[in-house]
């Protein structure tokens, strides 16, 4: 049985930034990986002449990002598209209030200063918070300071709710009340019109990438590593291991001998969200062309309560939703089509007969992929932030753990993947190594 010096398991960024590194330095490197695809979850899909980001899409703040660097090495075309996150006025937004019909530009302003100071006073409740605070805890004391009426009170805390459920597709009592403390964006977001998934083609360009392995367990001890796979048994000096939070958790991805504390209780504390992706493409706009969101308030926009206009990416009238926190799990099950008509009496609850039937429809569903099992990972009451990082503990001086879970600065993007699979290539190498060598060249 051959020995490498390094199995990396997962040939999304992370894995293919760790085991990039690794091989550049001499390391013998093999990547496993269970698709028949790199890039993990990201994923293009081109269909019918339209290119569609399944999973992620954004670069979440272009300035001093890796990311951004490696996808101008690469020759990405990107798209300027800031969100800036589930904020109240990152960029033109239409409201709509519960009645149906647009906000005046002195109710949005209000409602807009309103979500401004609830923000300002969440950072000292927030700060001050008991470790098993909920998101839905400190907020809810946070607006109990501002003798607000009723109705004042639950706009915002509607937009809480959706925030927690657009950012992390988590429900804001089940959101520890530190889940947000990443939302930190420095420079513009930006897209790709041509596929995200041409970053980690690149990143594989010349690795041992081993597609349709899939991993069922890793054995680990002072002498190395062994990982059984539908193809047989590998052995090497250590492991990356990339999968996500989801797999990890699961019954048929074991690591023996489990993973001890500090590791073990830090992944305990983080779990796969509930969030998937809605993309509804029309023969015609029959929304304004001045505003990139469109919003609307009250107990109608329980699920569907923000639609994205991504018209200027390829030319084609979309918008996009998200199925998050509860609308995903109440609707998860159900057949396009009701998914259709579920968003469509929303949008002609707001536009009327203008609202056509879309000619085309894409609606991702990650939480049924085996091997992801949810978009990505958030904090569950009871965590802190650091357990981002303790995630990531050294195992052993052979096993290694990477991924956008395990990096406190930007989970849940690629960002923190690929700033991952960076601290595990360091960590094996024993020595500084410079982000750019990760692009430095198309090849390894």
């Amino acid at each position: 049985m051959d020995r490498y010096d390094t199995l990396v398991i997962g040939a999304g960024v992370a894995g293919l930034t760790a085991a990039r590194l690794l091989t550049k330095a001499g390391h013998r490197v093999v990547v496993l990986e269970a698709r028949d695809h790199v890039g993990g979850r990201v994923r293009t899909e081109r269909a019918n002449g339209l290119v569609t980001d399944l999973g992620a899409s954004w670069i979440h703040g272009i300035a001093d990002s890796p990311v951004a660097a490696a996808a101008e090495a690469c020759g990405m075309r990107t798209v300027e598209f800031t969100v800036g996150g589930c904020q109240a006025d990152s960029r033109p937004i239409a409201y709509y209030g519960p009645d149906g019909v647009r906000l005046d530009d002195a109710a949005q302003l209000n409602f807009v200063e309103d979500i401004r100071a609830l923000d300002a006073a969440l950072v000292d409740v927030i700060a001050a918070s008991a470790v098993d605070a909920s998101y839905r805890d400190v907020t809810d004391e946070a607006l109990a300071t501002f003798g607000w009426s009723e109705d004042r009170v639950q706009r915002v805390r509607e937009y809480l709710e959706h925030r927690s459920e657009e950012q992390y597709g988590a429900r804001i009592e089940d959101l520890a009340a530190h889940g947000l403390d990443d939302d930190q964006i420095e420079g513009d977001e930006v897209v790709f019109p041509d596929g995200y998934d041409a970053l980690p083609e690149s990143l594989a360009e010349g690795l041992d990438v081993r597609l349709e392995h899939i991993v069922s367990r890793v054995e680990w001890s002072g002498h190395g590593v062994v990982t059984s796979t539908n193809r047989g048994r590998l052995v090497a000096a250590q492991a990356v291991v990339t999968v996500p939070v989801g797999v990890l958790q699961s019954a048929e991805f074991a690591i023996e001998p489990p993973l001890p504390e500090p590791v073990a209780g830090a992944l305990s504390r983080l779990a796969m969200n509930d969030f998937e992706k809605v993309f509804l493409r029309f023969p015609k706009k029959f929304w304004d062309d001045d505003v990139y969101a469109i919003r609307q308030q009250g107990p109608q926009g329980r699920w569907w309560h923000s639609w994205y206009d991504l018209t200027r990416l390829h030319g084609t009238p979309t918008l996009m939703t998200f199925a998050a926190g509860r609308g995903a799990t109440e609707t998860r099950g159900w057949d396009e089509q009701s998914v259709v008509d579920s968003v469509m009496t929303q949008l002609r609850r707001l536009f009327g007969d203008l609202a056509t039937k879309p000619t085309s429809v894409t609606i991702t569903d990650w939480h049924a992929d085996p091997f992801a099992r949810g978009s990505y990972a958030y904090m569950t009451v009871g965590s802190s932030t650091d357990d981002h990082d303790v995630l990531a503990t050294p195992i052993g001086g052979v096993l290694h753990l990477a991924g956008e879970a395990t990096w406190t600065d930007d989970p849940a993007t690629v960002t923190g993947a690929m700033m991952s699979g960076h601290r595990a290539a360091e960590n094996i190498l024993g020595r500084a190594v410079a982000f750019n060598e990760i692009w430095a060249s198309s090849g390894p």
